[in-house]
């Protein structure tokens, strides 16, 4: 991911309060091993050396580091010193437990990743994307039509494909449209960024951040659809504030036609199967959700074997006795986002060894615990300052770690707080362009006419749906925010 001055700057700034908490680890008891050396030196050693590495990280836009390289080397550093103060203690034995539980976490959420990764290739490889986007650019639509076109189609691809997938998708057909209108590009980007974090908040398989949430049991898979309004609202608001800067006019239409492949709509439909898989694994088998993914990835491993000797009997039919047929299942896995997938590991294990080490509880007592009794809150709603500080910090940090805190530290909150903290970790981010993945994407693909700047214009419109979504969800879900987690 690529990262600006501004928010190196930013990160430097919150340091002190996000990142001593960020972790999964877990003891050989069952509960968070807390060693409780956050003012030795080898405490601070090991947080000073997180903290490089991230900055490595936010750099990457300048030094072309991968972003996985420094966070896996400090995994591994932070974990050696977490090693060495548990032996003098006597805890080498609860240390180990914490990182194989790490290591647990990181498996789920790779194995679950990696199969969605591989059906989004296999469904680019087949067309589908690139025929829906010479679809929409022959049909005539004015620039106004386009806007809300992208972004509605945007807001509902992004909770089964993924907000990242989904605004690169909308972004090529803005560009293809309006390549010579750069105020159309920057206001169409901004909108496909707003409603594809809007539309992967309110679903499990949307955003990093709610999976999450759903893996960890946290919440049932239907239980998401209870902010589903609110995000409506987040995407709509900004969405119509902005629309009134958009041109009527008509841009060149477009003849391209592109067509699906063979197995195109039937791939579609395996993955939606394997959606339906993991769903049930989950809340009918109470199996881990990657289990059903894999078994999703079977599906399509045998659909492929299909396509191979199909492809293998036409070549033979026209003497083409080549022997590397097009669809190849291997060939979609090895396009994964390895970067990213290695990325989560580095985060993973370094905010797990910070914890280990006792940071989170320090954090968790902070956020959960004294701003809501500073403000003189009730108890139901002790926790949302802190959840809507989550949303804004994910603006200028990142989501991923953000949740990652959060879970980790686990406060005692009701269903309606962790709807709460979901949504504004999905939709905080939307309010600069570095702060989600869609919008640092999309920097790069609209590169000199979608900038920080012309997104930073219209912050305050996104700001407004930000905090009309999260008075939605007070009010609509008022009665979630009794009901405590079982």
């Amino acid at each position: 991911m690529k990262f600006t001055k501004t928010r190196i700057f930013a990160f430097i700034t919150l340091i002190s309060l996000l990142w001593p908490g960020l972790s999964l680890a877990a003891s050989a008891g069952g509960a968070p091993l807390n060693l409780n050396m956050t003012s030795s030196f080898a405490g601070l050693l090991a947080l000073t050396v997180f903290i490089i590495a991230y900055l490595f990280v936010m750099s990457e836009e300048f030094t072309h580091l991968r972003k996985s390289k420094p966070v896996i080397v400090a995994a591994g550093i932070i974990w050696i010193i977490v090693s060495i103060l548990a032996a003098t203690v006597g805890s080498s034995a609860a240390a180990e437990a914490a990182i194989r539980h790490n290591l647990l976490e990181y498996a789920e959420l790779f194995l679950f990743l990696l199969v969605a990764m591989t059906y989004v290739n296999a469904m680019e490889e087949r067309n589908v994307f690139e025929a829906l986007r010479a679809w929409l650019t022959q049909k005539g639509f004015t620039y106004r039509q386009l806007f809300w076109i992208t972004g509605i189609l945007a807001f509902f691809i992004s909770p089964i494909a993924d907000n990242l997938t989904t605004a690169l998708v909308m972004c090529a057909v803005v560009m293809a449209v309006g390549s010579s209108n750069k105020k159309f590009v920057a206001l169409g980007c901004i909108n496909i960024v707003v409603a594809a974090n809007a539309g992967g908040a309110f679903s499990p398989f949307g955003d990093i951040t709610t999976l999450m949430v759903w893996q960890k049991g946290i919440l049932d898979f239907t239980e998401f659809f209870a902010i589903f309004l609110p995000s409506v609202i987040n995407y709509l608001i900004p969405a119509a504030i902005m629309t009134l800067a958009v041109p009527k006019v008509h841009p060149k239409a477009h003849d391209e036609k592109v067509h699906m492949k063979v197995g195109a709509r039937r791939t579609m439909v395996l993955f939606l199967l394997t959606i339906v898989t993991a769903v049930s694994f989950h809340n009918f088998l109470h199996l881990p959700p990657a289990a059903g993914m894999m078994l999703g990835l079977g599906y399509l491993q045998f659909f492929g074997y299909y396509l191979k000797m199909l492809e293998k009997r036409r070549r033979k039919q026209i003497g083409d006795a080549a022997d590397n047929y097009v669809f190849d299942i291997f060939k979609k896995v090895q396009r994964a986002e390895w970067d990213t997938l290695l990325f989560f590991y580095g985060i993973i294990l370094c905010v797990g060894g910070l914890s280990t080490i006792g940071y989170l509880s320090i954090l968790s007592e902070a956020m959960y615990g004294q701003w809501g009794q500073a403000l003189g809150l009730s108890a139901i709603h002790n926790a949302t300052p802190a959840n809507i500080f989550v949303g804004v910090l994910s603006a200028i940090v990142d989501n991923i770690p953000v949740m990652f805190a959060v879970l980790t530290m686990q406060p005692e909150m009701s269903h309606g707080q962790w709807l709460l903290v979901t949504l504004t970790a999905g939709v905080g981010g939307s309010m600069l362009s570095i702060g989600s993945a869609a919008g640092v994407a999309l920097m790069g693909q609209a590169k000199g006419a979608y900038t920080f700047f012309s997104h930073l214009k219209w912050t305050w419109a996104i700001a407004l749906g930000y905090i009309a979504s999260i008075i939605c969800h007070l009010y609509l879900n008022a009665d979630l925010f009794s009901k405590p987690i079982s």
